[in-house]
């Protein structure tokens, strides 16, 4: 069960943030909104949401899943590979202090964000993508070992992060597209492919009793329903026009 979330809301440079697709650039009336029925989303799922205020020198900083990865036991404060991300590991490291007392660091030359990183109960599984390298999967690798985890190292070929095409929702079952759905590190899952063409929402995240998906995806609703899951739809469009997904907007811990 998840107790706690942290989110950041999104500052006014939020429409300068980073993106690699070409759907047009955010209207910052409208992230708001959406952050803001996020926010109410997580509220549903019974978790306590601290939410940071904006910071207009980090315009992707709304995207708070990469400055770390957090466990039950212990807190890794990652190393962002965007140059312009980097320095947002320094506004999150108090806020995560609140929380926690063992804290660890990935330290240069590695880099890694935290959307390459998925937990599937006592196994993560580490995406090496463009914003996060060797160096960086392989010390996390060895803190999630020396913590009695099991690590696994996932070459990324199509996505932008991991999370960008998988989700774990518990109970074996493995929400996958595109280079996932037959990937052999992921074959003993009880898996629901998403299809081709709705391939966004395989970044949904489970939160206690709920899973919380982007809304306009009714195939993947209707799979995810039928396999026993409660859905909250919440509206993406102007995160995604930044690479973001749900998962992307939240430290769940």
């Amino acid at each position: 069960m998840f107790k706690n979330t942290i989110v950041k809301t999104p500052g006014d440079t939020y429409i300068n943030g980073l993106t690699t697709s070409d759907l047009g650039t955010p209207i910052y009336e409208k992230t708001l909104e959406q952050h803001a029925a996020y926010i109410e989303a997580l509220k549903k799922c019974n978790v306590e949401v601290h939410v940071m205020p904006k910071n207009n020198d980090f315009p992707d900083s709304t995207f708070v899943e990469d400055t770390a990865v957090l466990t039950a036991e212990f807190a890794v404060i990652s190393n962002p590979g965007a140059d312009s991300r980097n320095r947002e590991i320094v506004e999150m490291e108090p806020a995560i202090k609140g929380f926690y007392d063992k804290i660890y660091y990935i330290k240069s030359p590695g880099l890694l964000d935290g959307g390459d990183v998925l937990q599937a109960d006592d196994h993560f599984y580490i995406g090496i993508s463009e914003r996060t390298n060797q160096e960086g999967a392989e010390q996390l690798k060895e803190i999630l070992e020396s913590e009695n985890y099991k690590a696994t190292i996932v070459p990324l070929k199509e996505f932008f992060h991991l999370k960008t095409g998988i989700a774990y929702l518990g109970n074996n079952k493995m929400v996958v597209a595109g280079e996932f759905i037959d990937h052999p590190d992921f074959a003993s899952y009880d898996k629901i492919i998403v299809p081709a063409e709705e391939t966004y929402a395989a970044n949904c995240i489970q939160v206690n009793d709920y899973v919380i998906i982007p809304a306009g995806f009714p195939q993947t609703k209707k799979l995810i329903n039928d396999a026993g899951y409660e859905t909250i739809e919440l509206e993406m469009s102007e995160f995604r026009k930044l690479d973001g997904g749900l998962s992307c907007l939240s430290l769940r811990f």
